[in-house]
């Protein structure tokens, strides 16, 4: 125990003069210092005042040399000579020209040039009024390509237990004059109430908002210019339910006195149609038709079909 306290007493006697004056080193040899890893002295790098630093310039600072200059001048004029040097088509190049040629032959034809056919019976209803109950109906068909097509219509009406009233048959050349609009030509018969033909010049599609039109102007064999205008829209009410506004007018530019026909809007109808797709090609509907001119005007309930194959 003497001997561990004589150890302490040792060391703190000897700390004071481990923190004796050092300043005087002219009696000591000097240890050379290790030579520094930079010439920069940074020992003040942290207490350097930055307010007094000039930053205004940095925004002019040009960093093209950075990397960061990254602005392509886009060519302006025509495309060069040499973007126009090879084959038309590139796969020419890897294969046989003349089998690539009957393919692109093949994908127009069967694409844009192939032919398709359709009967639409647009109508085929019963209408009943007060004291004027009728039937009613208004089919068309086609058959050709995306451009050029043969259309068939025809439409009609007569009387429960009576003859027929009114009948006609058209036949046409439809061909496309834009996107979604056929310009029609060809003749029409009337088989009632008089057999009539006429001359049939029109054009039918669809209109912005899909609006469904038909417009055609007749010239009779005897001379009578008339024409009809008919426009309906399919509204959806759900993926089978289809409510469809649709209004009718016909128009004649003279008096007809042997069909009771007087110049102007003669015959104007107005209505909709409330269907149900049973199945896409086989809609049942019922609806309500307002009707005037050339018979008293009427409102008459609408039991019909409309179908498609």
């Amino acid at each position: 125990m003497m001997r561990a306290l004589l150890f302490a007493t040792a060391a703190l006697v000897a700390t004071p003069a481990m923190a004796q004056d050092h300043s005087d080193h002219s009696q000591h040899t000097p240890t050379p210092a290790p030579a520094p890893a930079s010439t920069d002295d940074h020992s003040q790098h942290g207490a350097m005042d930055h307010s007094t630093m000039d930053h205004s310039q940095h925004g002019q600072m040009d960093h093209s040399a950075m990397g960061h200059d990254i602005m392509v001048e886009i060519p302006s004029g025509p495309p060069p000579a040499r973007a126009f040097e090879g084959p038309e088509h590139a796969a020419d190049l890897y294969f046989d020209p003349q089998e690539m040629a009957q393919a692109r032959a093949y994908s127009r034809t069967s694409h844009s040039g192939m032919t398709t056919g359709t009967v639409l019976v647009e109508r085929l209803e019963a209408q009943v009024a007060d004291g004027h109950d009728s039937y009613v109906w208004d089919v068309s068909a086609w058959y050709g390509t995306g451009t050029d097509k043969i259309v068939f219509k025809s439409e009609g009406e007569g009387e429960f237990g009576g003859s027929v009233e009114e009948a006609e048959a058209q036949l046409l050349w439809g061909h496309a004059v834009g996107p979604f609009v056929d310009l029609q030509v060809g003749m029409r018969v009337d088989a009632e109430p008089d057999t009539t033909a006429h001359a049939v010049v029109g054009f039918a599609g669809l209109a912005p908002y899909n609006v469904h039109f038909d417009l055609a102007a007749f010239v009779s064999d005897e001379g009578d210019v008339t024409a009809r205008i008919e426009a309906e829209h399919d509204m959806r009410l759900s993926q089978r339910l289809i409510l469809q506004p649709r209004a009718e007018a016909e128009i004649a530019a003279q008096d007809i006195p042997e069909r009771g026909i007087s110049s102007g809007f003669y015959h104007v109808t107005a209505g909709a149609r409330l269907r149900y797709e049973i199945a896409r090609e086989f809609a049942p509907y019922v609806g309500v038709e307002y009707a005037t001119g050339d018979e008293p005007d009427r409102v008459a309930l609408l039991l019909g079909l409309r179908t498609w194959f």
